[in-house]
């Protein structure tokens, strides 16, 4: 009867399946049905099912749809389908869950994560299909990446060519694709340095350059934003792709992004996205806590193609959001924060004004005015930080617009601005000055001192009084805690290393006993920090007290302090500063950032400060009247023996010159009495020759005497003629000697003076030896006592490094031995898995040709059934007719025709379903 009203078209009577035995029939289906037909019905109802019965559907399908995967590859949309039904199962969507409690979302994470031991072959191929399985792939990849991130990162990244086909994606025309590629990519380079590194070195950053060129720059929509958070993922924090970066010379292709038009008003909420992360871009090539090294060449490289010239127009023009502006100046700080050529650049910006004012005029305006946007001016005061960090220059001249042979009545000066905050009513203002001003003196002893000279007028008809006396008179008319910690910070920077500084503020008789009262009271948890700041200050005044006023010199402070405040006291107090939690909170980055104004105490650069000046300020009170004499006659014995050397050095100096302009003389009077030997020889040669010719005419003229008498007027002719040669030749041999005397008499003269200055020079050398061997012994006797002890410690230390050095090496030789046997196993695993890995490539060559055959065989199957459809399509048209013809003779005859008509209707819809579930098929084939 049950078949029946099933044939029928009745409905049974009883309960109706629930949806766990749904899934589990449709699991069944999936396992038993030998028609693909059947098993992709059964795997597009478990998709339909899965958002609704995740659970049942992950705890009884998961294992059929992995199965699903690895056989029927054929089909791409029985994939496509598995490929959803995991993704739905997987994923966290907030808008699908909302019913779900976390206990069992967590659940469903644990229990909904498969073997990942067949994803390298299964899930990561999907990547190449065509769109109805590489989009649900993609899908499910991310899903995956943000529930077992890390599993996964490493399964890609020890993949062949896995990162390669992922980056694949970023190149596919269709849009969909290449933009859930993008948030692919983002989830698998998150945290993840090795992947970060491949993906920059597979050309991503061209790639995501062109994108976001391509969707418009900061005028772009989501995928614009999609490709900054990428890049962000690849460069922050990663030192490698910045540099590569930079030597791709992608920075130049950043100045595009900021070239904003006249008109900036009507910005939409996504290019105000885009632009604030263009910016964190910048930032993160130029942080401070980069290398140094690096972070100079990017601010080099955004100077020289134009772009920190660009972000200095957005920084001066109308209309920007405020949100915009701020992190436009928190980015220009950090391009400009310890770079000379940058630094003086923006000190020549003018905003377009009438007349025009330098920019940093202009920021300082907007930091001291208690209606601006908090986090505005905290980022105007991070950017006057960075133009006067390792500056001097820059803080000369802020400090010069306050000196009064300077000060210009007709304009506003940024000395001025900051005198101005620094006596408002606001105590932000205050604190904000106060820290703007310290930096222009921060390492900077030249400063400090023009500093001094500072006068104010503080109202009519009465003298003027210098900055520190106001800094100290407002410190003690008690005003909010704010304003007295940024005071306090000021004046303990300016005293720093200073001691013209210290005697100028220890001239006032009043300083010394209201820091003193201040140290020694008891009062509340919010003064705390206030106390441990005039302790700081105070130990700065002893610490650098040069005994000049004859009241305060080191040992009378420390005496105030014993008698008053306690040296324990005055230490605990001392280290209030530190125990503050804002405290570390400043001391972590150099940009100033609080959550709220109140908050806003503590100065990054003033707890560098504090951490060198604690230690020596604890050891200086503590150390009595004679260690400080011992101490002092050491120093003044060292600096005696500095100034001995520096002398000597000096003399040294000065000697070396003297005997390398003597070498020179004596070079220049070797080569020349060279010269001088060389035409001597050549005098000498000719005097022999002309002595020569002298006694062969003798020997002639002792022949002639005994000639004819008839011949003796030629003779005596001849005679004469050789008479005036001879006495020509004596005469230039008696100019020969003479200059060959002359010569001899400088060659000794030279060897005389050269002789001398060698002498000399050893003289030197000798004594200069002498004296750095008794420095030396000097030195040593001090140092010989701290080095006996050392050696005594630090051979027992040496003893112990040995044995553990011993135990170490036991150790790695074990360690070493086990790693081998290890990895020959795994060597042999590895080649047995080649071996199965070139058996499964042979059989699947074979299943190839297989399909190849059977792929023949099904196009003529289709060709035959095309024919039989056909004829289906004729016997429904006559079925049609026949029915409508009874129905009307049944009608005629008077009988009711209902239950026939719903039988007829039930076996039509089965006709009508097999038909559409054939055209299907042939469809798909």
């Amino acid at each position: 009867m049950n078949f029946l009203r099933g044939v029928m078209g009745g409905q049974a009577a009883g309960p109706q399946p629930s949806g766990a035995d749904t899934i589990q029939k449709l699991c069944d289906r999936v396992a038993s049905s030998t028609l693909l037909e059947d098993r992709r019905d059964a795997v597009r109802a478990l998709k339909s099912l899965s958002k609704k019965y995740r659970m049942e559907v992950g705890t009884q399908a998961m294992d059929h749809l992995i199965n699903i995967l690895q056989t029927d590859r054929s089909d791409s949309e029985i994939l496509g389908y598995a490929l959803d039904t995991l993704y739905n199962l997987i994923c966290n969507d907030e808008e699908e869950e909302q019913g779900i409690s976390p206990s069992c979302k967590s659940m469903q994470i644990i229990q909904f994560t498969f073997n990942w031991l067949f994803f390298e072959n299964i899930i990561l191929p999907y990547c190449d299909f065509d769109f109805h399985v590489r989009w649900p792939g993609v899908k499910l990849l991310t899903a995956l990446l943000k529930n077992q991130g890390v599993q996964l990162q490493g399964i890609i990244l020890v993949s062949p060519m896995g990162v390669s086909r992922l980056m694949d994606l970023l190149a596919d025309s269709r849009e969909v694709i290449r933009n859930d590629g993008l948030l692919l990519l983002q989830q698998l380079t998150k945290s993840n340095a090795a992947i970060q590194k491949i993906v920059a070195f597979e050309n991503a950053f061209e790639r995501l350059l062109d994108i976001i060129t391509e969707e418009g720059s900061s005028d772009g929509g989501i995928v614009v934003e999609d490709c900054l958070l990428l890049l962000l993922n690849l460069l922050k924090n990663n030192s490698s792709n910045q540099n590569f970066f930079k030597e791709g010379s992608y920075i130049q292709r950043m100045k595009p992004w900021f070239e904003v038009g006249d008109d900036n008003s009507g910005w939409s909420a996504q290019k105000v996205t885009n632009l604030h992360l263009m910016l964190q871009l910048v930032r993160v090539m130029v942080s401070p806590v980069n290398s140094p090294g690096a972070t100079a060449s990017c601010q080099r490289s955004m100077y020289q193609c134009g772009l920190l010239q660009q972000l200095c127009t957005i920084l001066m023009a109308t209309g920007v959001p405020a949100d915009i502006l701020t992190e436009t100046i928190n980015t220009v700080s950090e391009v400009i924060r310890g770079s000379q050529i940058n630094q003086d650049y923006f000190a020549s910006v003018n905003a377009p004004s009438n007349p025009p004012r330098p920019a940093i005029v202009v920021l300082l305006m907007s930091m001291v005015n208690e209606r601006q946007p908090f986090v505005l001016r905290c980022a105007v005061l991070y950017c006057f930080q960075c133009f006067l960090y390792k500056n001097q220059k820059g803080q000369g001249e802020i400090v010069a617009t306050l000196l009064p042979s300077t000060i210009d009545a007709n304009s506003i000066s940024a000395g001025q601005l900051l005198c101005g905050g620094l006596f408002s009513a606001d105590s932000l203002s205050n604190w904000c000055a106060a820290v703007a001003l310290a930096h222009a003196l921060q390492d900077n002893l030249t400063q400090k001192e023009q500093l001094l000279r500072v006068q104010l007028a503080t109202s009519l008809g009465k003298p003027p009084v210098s900055l520190l006396q106001q800094c100290t008179n407002i410190l003690s008319q008690g005003s909010k805690v704010q304003t007295r910690v940024g005071l306090l910070m000021l004046l303990c920077t300016w005293i720093n290393n200073c001691p013209i500084a210290v005697t100028h503020f220890l001239h006032n008789q009043e300083n010394v006993p209201f820091l003193t009262a201040q140290i020694s009271e008891n009062l509340g948890e919010d003064e705390r920090l206030v106390q441990g700041l005039c302790a700081l200050l105070l130990g700065i005044c002893i610490y650098y007290n040069d005994n000049s006023l004859e009241n305060y010199t080191k040992e009378k402070l420390k005496q105030l302090i014993e008698k008053r405040i306690g040296k324990e006291n005055f230490v605990e107090k001392l280290g209030f500063i530190t125990k503050h939690e804002l405290y570390s909170r400043a001391a972590q980055k150099p940009q100033p950032v609080f959550p709220s104004p109140e908050q806003m105490l503590f100065d990054h650069e003033f707890t560098k400060l504090v951490k060198e000046l604690e230690g020596v300020i604890t050891k200086a009170v503590h150390k009595s009247s004679e260690e400080e004499k011992k101490e002092e006659e050491v120093k003044k014995t060292l600096e005696q023996h500095d100034n001995i050397v520096t002398q000597y050095k000096e003399l040294i100096r000065e000697q070396d010159a003297q005997i390398q302009e003597l070498k020179e003389q004596v070079s220049t009077m070797s080569a020349q009495n060279e010269q001088m030997q060389t035409s001597l020889t050549q005098q000498l040669s000719q005097i022999q020759q002309h002595k020569d010719q002298y006694n062969i005419l003798k020997l002639k003229l002792g022949k002639d005497n005994h000639s004819q008498s008839n011949s003796q007027g030629d003779g005596s002719q001849m005679n004469g003629l050789q008479m005036e040669e001879v006495t020509q030749l004596r005469a230039e041999l008696e100019e020969l000697r003479m200059q060959h005397t002359l010569l001899q008499t400088q060659l000794g003269d030279k060897d005389t003076l050269i002789n001398s200055l060698s002498l000399f020079l050893i003289i030197n050398s000798y004594i200069f030896c002498v004296f750095l061997h008794m420095l030396a012994d000097f030195v040593v006797l001090q140092e010989l006592e701290a080095l006996r002890s050392q050696v005594q410690s630090q051979s027992a230390e040496i003893n112990q490094m040995r044995t553990e050095r011993e135990e170490l090496l036991r150790r790695a030789e074990a360690a070493v031995n086990t790693k081998q046997i290890r990895y020959f196993a795994e060597a042999k695993s590895l080649s047995q898995s080649r071996l199965e890995l070139e058996q499964q490539l042979a059989s699947a060559t074979s299943t190839v040709a297989i399909l190849q055959t059977e792929k023949a065989k099904l196009q003529t199957e289709v060709q035959e059934s095309k024919k039989e459809q056909d004829d289906l399509l004729m016997l429904l048209a006559d079925q049609d007719q026949k029915i409508h013809s009874l129905k009307q003779k049944l009608k005629d005859l008077g009988e009711t025709v209902d239950k026939l008509s719903k039988h007829l209707s039930y076996m039509y819809e089965e006709v009508i379903y097999m038909f559409t579930i054939h055209m299907k098929y042939l469809y798909y084939i």
